[in-house]
C-alpha cells in the first residue's frame, strides 16, 4: 500500500491532515502516476532495441520494454523484415508483470490501415494499394488490409493475361465496405475513366485528320491494334503498320508500347480515328520503276508461299510475285512450295510493274537459259527419237526427249488404220517407244511426236494396188444394213453396197453374207482422201458370164477377148 504521508513534516503535522487534504493529494499523486502508464489498445511508436530468435525487443519510452513476436516481421517468404533502429508503430494489448509490456505490430497496421480507409472515404473514397494475387472471381488488393478487386473492375478492357496485373500499385475507389466483417470492395476501373474522361475532351478538341500524334498500345488483335491517345483509343489496321508485309500485328507491337503515327480519319461525330504508322514514312513505291527496270535482275528473300506462286521481298515494303509458270522452263509447278522455301535467297529478273495496283512480276526460269530455244534445231521436223512413256491421258501419251522435255503423242497419231481410245490399250507407261517429231511450237512450249509416221500411210499406196477392175478377195469384218465391208489387208476395207451385192434384189447384207466369210470383190473405184474403196460382185458375175460368153463363141471360130479385158469393159459400161 502507497505511503502518501509528507517526509519531511513531524507525526503532529501528518496527524493534522484531515481527510479532504489527504484525499486531495492522494488523488494528484495516483494522478501523476498514471502518466508513466501506457493507455492500453492505443497505437504508439517505439524503436527496435533487440531482435531474438523469437522475440522484437522495442523501447516505448518506458520503464520496461515491449515485446512483439518475431513472427509478426516476417514476409510470405519468410525473410525478417526488422532491424534494430528501426522505428515502429505497434499496439498494447496486455502488460505482463514479469516480462514487461506486450505488443502487436500487426495490430497497429490493421488499425490504421482502417483509419487511412475511413480517410479515403470521407475524402471522397480514393485509396492507394497494390494488387497482390488472384482469386474466384477477381484480385487481393493491398490497402494495409486485404480488399477484393473483382475481375470487372481491374480495368477499362481488361486484359486476357490476368497474371498482368500482379504487382501493379494503383488507385482503387472503394464501392463497398463493412469493418465489422472485414469487407472491402475496390474498384479501379472507376479510377480510370474518370481520368479518361477528364483527359479525353481536350484530346477530342485537338484532333484534326493528317495530324501526326503519339500513343500507348492498348491491346494487339489478329487484325491491329489499339492505341490510347489520351482518353481516346485509335485503331491501327495490320494494313496501315508498315508498306512490308506483316502477317501478326503481335510480330512488331505489344501492350504498352509508344508509337507515332498518322491520324487517316477521325469521326467527330462518332469518336473513331483510324491511324497509320507506315504513313508516317516515304513511300517506297514512289521510286520503284527507277530501281527496279524491266529484264533486270534483282536478289530477294522468299517471305510468303501461295499453291500459285512465291512472294519475294525486294526491299522493306516493296515485294514481287513469282508465278508457279515462271519458276522452270521444263518442269509442270503445281504448288511453289515444291521449288522454294520461305526465307530462301534468291536471284530474279523483272518482268513487269504495275504500279496502279502496286504489283512486280517476277520470274525465276528467265535466269538460266531457255532450253525449248534450242529444240527446234537439235528437233527438226522429222526427226526420229526414242524416249520412255512418261505420262498417259485420254487424248495421248507424253514421251520423254530430254530431261524436263516431254513430248506429246496425240492418240490419233498412234496408228493409220486402228482406232485407239485410250493409248493403255496398245502400249505401258515406263516402256521405251519410237517416234517421229511432227512439229515444236517453240512459244507455247510443246512438242508433238507421231508413232504411225514411222511407217508409210497403207492408204498411200492404195490406188496402186487397189485399181479400178482389180480382182481382190477379202474377209467380211462387218455387216450394215447398206452394205458389206471387208477387209482387203490389214488397215484397208471396201465396201460392198447392198446394190452390188447381186443382180438380184438382196433385202438385207446380212442375209448374203456372215462375218468371217472369204469374199471375191471387184473393184469399182478407190479414194485414198477419202480412204474408200468401192467393191462389187455383181459387177464380177456379169463379166465372168460375158467372158463364159466369149470364150464359147470363140470356140465357135469368132473373135474372143480375155477376161480382164471383158471385166474391164463391164465397168466401164457400169460407169456409162
Amino acid at each position: 500500500m502507497v505511503d502518501f504521508k509528507r517526509l519531511d513534516a513531524t507525526e503532529e503535522e501528518n496527524e493534522e491532515l484531515d481527510g479532504e487534504q489527504q484525499s486531495s493529494e492522494f488523488a494528484a499523486l495516483f494522478t501523476e502516476s498514471l502518466k508513466d502508464r501506457p493507455e492500453r489498445d492505443k497505437i504508439i511508436e517505439g524503436t527496435v532495441v533487440c531482435v531474438d530468435q523469437d522475440t522484437v525487443l522495442v523501447d516505448i519510452g518506458l520503464k520496461s520494454e515491449g515485446h512483439v513476436p518475431v513472427a509478426e516481421f516476417r514476409n510470405a517468404d519468410g525473410e525478417l523484415s526488422v532491424q534494430i533502429g528501426d522505428k515502429i508503430r505497434v499496439l498494447m494489448t496486455r502488460q505482463d508483470g514479469k516480462s514487461g509490456y506486450v505488443l502487436s505490430k500487426k495490430k497497429a497496421d490493421y488499425l490504421s490501415a482502417w483509419d487511412k480507409i475511413g480517410d479515403a472515404c470521407h475524402e471522397g473514397g480514393i485509396i492507394e494499394g497494390v494488387i497482390t494475387g488472384k482469386v474466384n472471381g477477381g484480385f487481393t488488393v493491398d490497402i494495409g488490409v486485404q480488399a477484393f478487386l473483382p475481375s470487372s473492375q481491374v480495368d477499362i478492357r481488361p486484359s486476357s493475361d490476368s497474371d498482368s496485373y500482379i504487382g501493379v500499385k494503383a488507385r482503387f475507389k472503394v464501392i463497398k465496405i463493412n469493418q465489422r466483417r472485414d469487407n472491402i470492395v475496390l474498384s479501379r476501373r472507376s479510377v480510370l475513366e474518370e481520368e479518361r474522361a477528364s483527359i479525353r475532351d481536350l484530346t477530342l478538341e485537338k484532333l484534326e485528320e493528317g495530324q501526326i500524334v503519339e500513343g500507348t498500345v492498348k491491346n494487339v488483335t489478329d487484325y491491329g491494334a489499339f492505341v490510347d491517345l489520351g482518353g481516346v483509343d485509335g485503331l491501327l489496321h495490320v494494313s496501315d503498320l508498315s508498306w512490308g508485309r506483316i502477317s501478326k500485328p503481335a510480330d512488331v507491337l505489344k501492350p504498352g508500347q509508344h508509337v507515332t503515327a498518322k491520324v487517316l480519319k477521325f469521326d467527330r461525330t462518332k469518336g473513331k480515328i483510324s491511324l497509320g504508322i507506315k504513313q508516317t514514312l516515304s513511300d517506297p513505291w514512289l521510286d520503284v520503276t527507277s530501281k527496279f527496270p524491266i529484264g533486270g535482275r534483282v536478289r530477294g528473300r522468299v517471305v510468303s508461299l501461295m499453291e500459285y506462286g512465291a512472294f519475294v521481298e525486294l526491299e522493306s515494303g516493296i515485294e514481287g510475285l513469282i508465278h508457279v509458270s515462271e519458276m522452270s522452263w521444263t518442269k509442270r509447278v503445281r504448288r511453289a512450295a515444291d521449288v522454294l522455301n520461305i526465307g530462301d535467297e534468291i536471284e530474279t529478273v523483272i518482268l513487269g510493274i504495275d504500279m496502279g495496283n502496286r504489283k512486280i512480276s517476277l520470274g525465276l526460269k528467265q535466269i538460266s537459259e531457255n532450253p525449248w530455244t534450242t529444240i527446234a534445231e537439235k528437233y527438226p521436223a522429222g526427226t526420229r527419237i526414242e524416249g520412255q512413256i512418261k505420262n498417259m491421258t485420254d487424248f495421248g501419251m507424253f514421251i520423254g526427249i530430254e530431261d524436263g522435255i516431254d513430248g506429246l503423242v496425240h492418240v490419233s497419231d498412234m496408228s493409220w488404220t486402228k482406232r485407239i481410245k485410250h493409248p493403255s490399250d496398245v502400249y505401258e507407261k515406263g516402256s521405251l517407244v519410237q517416234a517421229v517429231v511432227l512439229k515444236v511450237d517453240v512459244e507455247n512450249e510443246r512438242l508433238s511426236l507421231g508413232i504411225k509416221q514411222l511407217e508409210p500411210d497403207p492408204w498411200s499406196l492404195a490406188p496402186g494396188k487397189y485399181r479400178a477392175g482389180a480382182l481382190v478377195s477379202g474377209k467380211v469384218t462387218s455387216l450394215t444394213d447398206f452394205g458389206v465391208f471387208v477387209e482387203l489387208e490389214e488397215g484397208i476395207e471396201g465396201l460392198i453396197h447392198v446394190s452390188e451385192l447381186s443382180r438380184e434384189k438382196v433385202a438385207s447384207a446380212k442375209e448374203f453374207a456372215a462375218i468371217g466369210d472369204t469374199l471375191e470383190t471387184v473393184v469399182i473405184s478407190c479414194d485414198p482422201k477419202e480412204r474408200r474403196i468401192s467393191l462389187s460382185i455383181k459387177s464380177l458375175h456379169v463379166a465372168t458370164e460375158k467372158a463364159e460368153f466369149e470364150q464359147y463363141m470363140g470356140s465357135q471360130g469368132e473373135a474372143t477377148s480375155n477376161f480382164g479385158d471383158l471385166l474391164k469393159q463391164g465397168l466401164n459400161n457400169k460407169s456409162n
